[in-house]
């Protein structure tokens, strides 16, 4: 691919970008302060037709601050989130860092068993919702003690004020600032090969610097407009468009759900100039009518992983979108590696050590493990292993699995990959058994509990397969037991009623039995070697191919 060398003439550098604020301690507070001080007026937030400037922004989270002191909400209290995306989240976000809070976001969809673990394992006080959630947040919630509060932030029943009316009528707290660096303030639930999601503990700092990394991995100048189409619960959009907006003093373009009919309407009505989306949401648009899209549009960038030559194509050519920039993180360890913007850039690579635009600051490492734990040579595939001032604090209340994730200071992703002579990474898969899908980690233990307490399952196993969309849907091989006669239509209306849309199977696929190892473990490594005969022989659950 050719450099973007071009544009270097008319783009600020990143540490230009930063310094024209004044210097902050790393704490959100002083983060966001900074810009308000300086930008005053100049808008901060768009979403549908409100215009919100630094000031007014500054103004709400003062009033938010004091509304959360009235709630008993201070250091260290968390509080739920299970709302599609919405410029309250901002808001709330702010005035619990101030306060010490930590929000614990999830996934507005989840059914009401995902919801409770996470807010039971979190032990939140309080949970703000879209109306859509309402109900499976308080069933969610019912059984926590003391019962967390639970407020909407529009309520069209009318049944209370919603959340923005009560925040106006409290008293603007302009003095509380108890929230310093290196207090947490995300909680992340993610989930693990165990079926039980972990919980992701960010610091200030290292949400802060993820955010000015951000500045530098895609060049956000002053004048930048990011589309945020990424819901508000994942680290993308919560650290990237969200911190990197913040970061740059740009304005943050809020939109409540991703709809690929809209999607280029939406972004040539607000003059985007960057946006950041997942493989399968570039899949879809690649596909949509051409109809749909509007070539009035200011996109310049746009930040999406993994990438192929078709979706560069698509986008670059009939999208007239210029840079693609292709990157890799986790949710532990956000912004470690990515393609250069200024180039080179080398196609479905996971880019190069992507540092803080500040030399001071300390620059990740990575490096790539064989069995015994020592470094490959290049080309030689190992796991890929991490150290960046960017790395989570640990999983919320689960020591043995944060001490499991690290070796000799190093995090252990649990991924497999390589590096080249360039020093450009490249993932190969994934050792752990999570399902990729639609942005989201699945768990397949989770998918095979489901499943398997059907009465007639003897034994399965979830393991992700190629999805036309890119990345994995899921496919599960089932076993039946002795003298049952297994109803795949029946099995996937039951998994349905006991999974959220995002687990559910899409193929279903009887096998007479499953591949052990030593252990008695199902071994899905070896599953996996006959895909292309259990995809020939799966029973397809999609919607376009139900009667």
């Amino acid at each position: 691919m050719s450099d973007a060398s071009t544009q270097e003439v008319s783009l600020l550098q990143p540490l230009e970008v930063l310094r024209r604020f004044a210097p902050h301690d790393f704490s959100i507070a002083a983060f966001f302060q900074r810009r308000c001080a300086a930008l005053g007026d100049a808008p901060m937030l768009e979403y549908q037709d409100q215009v919100l400037s630094w000031r007014e922004c500054a103004r709400r989270v003062d009033q938010a601050v004091g509304w959360l002191k009235t709630r008993g909400i201070g250091k260290g209290d968390r509080i739920g989130l299970m709302a599609y995306t919405h410029p309250g989240t901002v808001v709330l976000m702010m005035a619990c860092a101030r306060l010490g809070a930590i929000i614990v976001p999830s996934n507005p969809e989840f059914e009401v068993r995902d919801s409770r673990y996470v807010f039971e394992h979190a032990g939140v006080s309080g949970v703000v919702c879209s109306p859509e959630a309402l109900g499976r947040v308080r069933d969610a919630t019912a059984a926590i003690r003391p019962m967390p509060w639970v407020l909407m932030y529009d309520d069209p029943s009318r049944e209370e004020a919603p959340l923005a009316e009560q925040w106006q009528q409290a008293q603007p707290d302009t003095t509380t600032y108890d929230g310093k660096a290196d207090d947490t303030t995300l909680i992340l639930y993610t989930s693990g090969t165990t079926g039980f999601p972990k919980g992701v503990m960010h610091s200030q700092r290292s949400y802060l610097l993820t955010a000015e990394a951000f500045v530098l991995r895609m060049y956000l100048q002053p004048g930048e407009r990011v589309m945020c189409v990424l819901p508000l619960f994942h680290i993308n959009a919560l650290m990237y468009s969200l911190g990197g907006s913040i970061a740059c003093g740009g304005t943050l373009i809020l939109i409540r759900k991703f709809s690929a009919a809209s999607f280029w309407r939406d972004a040539a009505r607000y003059r985007a100039t960057e946006v950041n989306v997942i493989m399968s949401a570039a899949a879809i648009l690649s596909r949509r009518p051409i109809e749909e899209f509007d070539a009035s549009h200011c996109l310049a960038k746009m930040f999406l992983a993994p990438l192929n030559q078709d979706l560069l194509d698509t986008f670059t050519h009939r999208f007239q979108v210029p840079v693609l920039i292709e990157c890799y993180g986790m949710t532990e360890i956000p912004g470690v590696l990515s393609n250069p913007f200024l180039g080179p850039r080398k196609l479905g690579s996971m880019g190069r050590i992507s540092p803080h635009p500040d030399p001071a600051i300390e620059r990740p490492q990575v490096r790539i493990l064989d069995e015994q734990g020592r470094d490959c040579a290049v080309g030689d595939i190992g796991e890929i292993a991490v150290r960046t001032p960017t790395l989570m604090q640990g999983y919320y209340r689960d020591p043995e699995q944060t001490q499991a994730s690290f070796q000799d200071g190093w995090f252990l992703t649990g991924d497999l990959g390589w590096h080249d002579d360039d020093d450009f990474f490249f993932f190969y898969t994934r050792r752990k058994d999570v399902i990729r899908r639609r942005g989201e980690n699945i768990s397949g233990a989770e998918i095979d509990t489901v499943v398997g307490s059907h009465p007639d399952v003897l034994e399965c196993a979830a393991v992700g397969v190629p999805s036309d969309l890119g990345e994995e849907e899921v496919l599960v091989a089932i076993v039946a037991r002795s003298g049952s006669s297994l109803d795949l239509p029946a099995l996937y209306a039951y998994a349905c009623e006991r999974l959220a849309p995002l687990k559910r199977p899409r193929y279903l696929v009887s096998v007479h039995s499953l591949p052990h190892t030593g252990s008695m473990k199902i071994a899905k490594f070896r599953l996996k070697l006959d895909l292309k005969d259990l995809m020939a022989r799966a029973t397809d659950f999609s919607p376009s191919s139900l009667p």
